[in-house]
């Protein structure tokens, strides 16, 4: 499968219907031959019933008898896609709506012409900002016709007819040169025809043949979803477990509770690597029953970039019990920081949201096992607990209802692994790593991206991590049952990614502090630099273990990729709406 580096911040997105509105329908024996403004509307629209919509929209989308409106009946797509669309349609189009009509509108579209809970979850990095190898690109010919100018997950975000996917790449290839070029190339994979008067297949062709398939307006996890789509009832409790690169982990609580039609938040926070807690506080809504977007403030200003306590963006996927959720809290002015979250409703009985410390060793003894939750019982033994085969409890300690301590002892040949934790009926899955050796490094990110800054715009940091690995019952590094044990204390250095002999580029990117985080430089021509180039360049990050040995002895030692560019100059959602 291809894999691109997909930036979550997209130059070129994807939109979600064009500054034509409304267009003629003739009907054709040959779609072939046809533009497809010239199609015929095969497939069966979603009907709009929500009378601002009507209102706000209908005036330019024709409606028909079944209550369609023209091209938004025939198109679903999530929150952020029907925003983009507002926004096209103020700036293009002339459309009149206020910020409380917009989001009103945005509201309806995204819950009742949006995504179902499958077809959301695969594209939720796009939405929570994440940067990372997208693996969802089916050929070639689709990453270099769609993916090229902006990641996958834009368009996946989205379903439509085969119509619409067609009038999308029209507007594409209208409003920029480059996405013409790039779909009219002939497409990878397919023959060439022989007959030199015949036209090749086009990476355009292949890419709407493919969504026209995969990613079509009536799918069967929506048809099974829009009957159950009902409002979010989130009031309550809710446990956290989170992660920060760099910082480790936290537990916490949030409560939430009703205001209107959205929520308020109440959330405490705390670090498993300091015993530091913290409290925000925040707001939310929620689309389609599942799709939370809220912010949440910590009441203080921050120190440095990385810090906590300013507002964070909070982006999360409710599973549709509305029991659990999964997501991330992000700020920055590239999104580069973020909590990967989880949470779990308290109803009453015990839930279980982590367990530290990480990793324990085949053969250890007498370990403690701290268990975080909440509502854990009062007299909880050791016959309530199970940390998998070769893991033996041998005594409990309640010290709070959100925390418990176990002793345990670890058989020599304990299955190596990730183990559950369970307490009774309640599992948290793989949470307990066990381990015979550590068998290798990493550093996360293993491809980093960091923008200049610091004079006229904002500075794009990274934070580095490296981990302890094994390579699972396989005995083969690299597989699919190797697994992360635990966290590693390291010394970190720059070193010289040779690209061209004279650039130094360690000199002049920037700074990496003894926690593996880097501050890039200053924006602008480097008088010092050949060519007074700006102090962009690419590095080896250098992570080497202050206390684990590799198999010679030797400290065991891992890197990552680290390229610093300049700023993003110009930023938008949309380059023909931005501000």
């Amino acid at each position: 499968m291809t894999k691109r580096k997909a930036m979550i911040a997209p130059l070129l997105a994807t939109t979600v219907f064009s500054a034509s509105v409304v267009v003629a329908q003739v009907n054709s024996d040959s779609e072939a031959d046809l533009d497809p403004a010239d199609w015929t509307e095969k497939e069966t629209g979603i009907p709009v019933t929500d009378k601002l919509t009507i209102e706000k929209c209908g005036t330019c989308h024709a409606p028909d008898d079944k209550g369609n409106l023209s091209r938004i009946s025939w198109i679903r797509a999530t929150p952020e896609g029907w925003s983009q669309a507002i926004k096209r349609m103020v700036k293009l189009n002339g459309l009149s709506i206020s910020p409380q009509e917009a989001r009103g509108v945005v509201k309806y579209l995204g819950t009742w012409h949006g995504l179902s809970p499958e077809e959301a979850k695969p594209v939720m990095y796009l939405t929570e900002r994440r940067i990372l190898d997208e693996t969802i690109i089916p050929n070639e010919a689709v990453q270099h016709g769609c993916a090229s100018c902006h990641a996958f997950a834009q368009p996946m975000s989205s379903r439509r007819s085969r119509r619409e996917w067609g009038l999308l790449q029209n507007l594409h290839k209208a409003l920029y040169s480059q996405a013409d070029f790039q779909m009219s190339q002939p497409a990878e994979g397919h023959p060439e025809p022989e007959d030199s008067a015949e036209k090749p297949i086009t990476r355009g062709e292949v890419a709407l043949d493919w969504l026209s398939k995969e990613a079509n307006l009536h799918s069967k996890t929506w048809t099974d979803w829009r009957p159950r789509i009902r409002a979010p009832k989130l009031a309550g409790t809710w446990v956290l477990s989170g992660k920060l690169r760099g910082q480790g982990r936290f537990v916490g609580e949030m409560t939430i509770a009703p205001a209107g039609n959205d929520f308020t938040t109440t959330t405490t926070l705390r670090s498993l690597e300091t015993g530091q807690t913290m409290t925000r506080s925040g707001k939310g809504l929620v689309y389609a029953g599942y799709s939370w977007r809220g912010t949440s403030n910590g009441g203080t200003q921050p120190a440095r970039p990385d810090a906590m306590t300013g507002t964070l963006r909070e982006t999360m996927w409710f599973a549709p019990d509305q029991s659990s959720a999964e997501g991330r809290w992000y700020w920055g002015d590239y999104h580069e920081f973020g909590l990967d979250m989880t949470m779990t409703r308290v109803t009453g009985g015990p839930v279980l949201a982590a367990v530290a410390p990480l990793g324990v060793k085949t053969g250890a003894k007498a370990t403690q096992l701290h268990i975080y939750g909440a509502s854990l019982p009062a007299d909880l033994s050791a016959d309530d607990l199970d940390f998998g085969g070769g893991v033996t409890v041998r005594k409990v300690s309640v010290l709070s209802p959100s925390e418990a301590v176990a002793t345990v002892d670890v058989s020599p040949d304990a299955i190596v692994g990730l183990h559950d934790v369970a307490l009774n009926g309640t599992v948290l899955p793989k949470a307990l790593p066990v381990y015979g050796t550590v068998d290798y490094m990493k550093v996360t990110p293993e491809t980093a991206l960091a923008h200049l800054g610091g004079i006229k715009y904002g500075k794009g940091y990274e934070q580095f991590e490296a981990t302890a690995w094994s390579k699972g019952p396989d005995g083969k590094t690299g597989t699919d049952d190797d697994f992360p044990i635990m966290p590693v204390d390291v010394d970190w250095e720059m070193k010289e990614f040779p690209t061209v002999t004279y650039d130094n580029d360690i000199k002049y990117v920037g700074t990496l502090d003894a926690s593996g985080f880097f501050t890039p430089n200053v924006e602008g021509p480097n008088p010092e630099r050949r060519f007074s180039r700006n102090n962009y360049g690419e590095v080896w990050i250098v992570a080497t273990a202050k206390t684990l040995k590799d198999k010679d002895g030797k400290p065991m030692s891992a890197q990552a990729y680290l390229v610093t560019t300049v700023p993003a100059y110009k930023r938008w959602d949309q380059p023909e709406v931005s501000q």
